[in-house]
């Protein structure tokens, strides 16, 4: 039998964290505890050790972004994955967006997207995949398509990458799936999952996200592949 998705709610109002905990039961997800702050969070994460953190942005002392990078940079367990981070906000502001995605967040929502929405999502980030809300996409899509590359000085990053890995990342770019990819390029899934984390090595990247960032930032204006949302 499957084991169900372990997840950590945080948000500093503790109406929505009663009510994520109440929709959450009824679905394939087991909420292991709950924070009301980004210092908290950190803690119960790991000391917990979820699959997920749905991690709100706004909080008193220590904000949703930067509790994010303590997670993900300071994993304190390194014979247990890491915890994905999916930001759940009321707030669709890019400067949330970009600061929450550098800090290695693997998703954005809003918290207006519908249960079953959320619930994918979470399924999504706990496989290693990312989702973003389809404004933040789009959004994303044209701040980056409006810079000419190299975004780094010294040429483009994605020199360092096989013309393989390359494939694979611009496909990553495009929001496909690992499942997808593999049928595009005549590989397998554990093929694909493999060439995405050597990516992320080679490129000093923390998650999906950010190589979709990097390969849009890298193509030339008007060369920018319409992402959508990993389904």
């Amino acid at each position: 039998m499957k084991r169900p998705v372990r997840v950590l709610t945080v948000d500093d109002q503790e109406l929505v964290r009663t009510a994520l905990r109440a929709m959450l039961r009824r679905t394939d997800v087991e909420v292991v505890g709950e924070a009301a702050d980004g210092a908290r969070a950190v803690e119960a994460a790991y000391e917990l050790r979820p699959d997920v953190v749905l991690m709100d942005v706004r909080m008193p002392g220590m904000t949703g972004v930067d509790a994010t990078a303590r997670i993900v940079r300071d994993w304190p367990h390194p014979e247990v994955p890491r915890p994905r981070v999916l930001v759940l906000t009321t707030f669709d502001l890019d400067e949330y967006v970009h600061a929450a995605l550098r800090a290695g967040a693997s998703g954005f929502l809003l918290k207006n997207t519908t249960p079953e929405l959320l619930v994918e999502a979470i399924g999504v980030v706990a496989a290693g995949e990312s989702m973003l809300a389809p404004t933040v996409t789009r959004r994303l899509i044209r701040t980056f398509s409006d810079l000419p590359p190299p975004l780094l000085s010294g040429g483009d990053p994605l020199d360092a990458l096989t013309r393989r890995e390359r494939d694979v990342a611009e496909l990553v770019a495009r929001g496909l799936s690992n499942a997808r990819i593999a049928a595009s390029l005549g590989l397998t899934e554990a093929g694909v999952k493999s060439t995405v984390n050597r990516i992320l090595t080679r490129l000093g990247l923390e998650n999906r996200v950010q190589i979709a960032i990097l390969v849009l930032a890298a193509e030339r204006p008007g060369e920018a592949t319409e992402a959508t949302e990993t389904t």
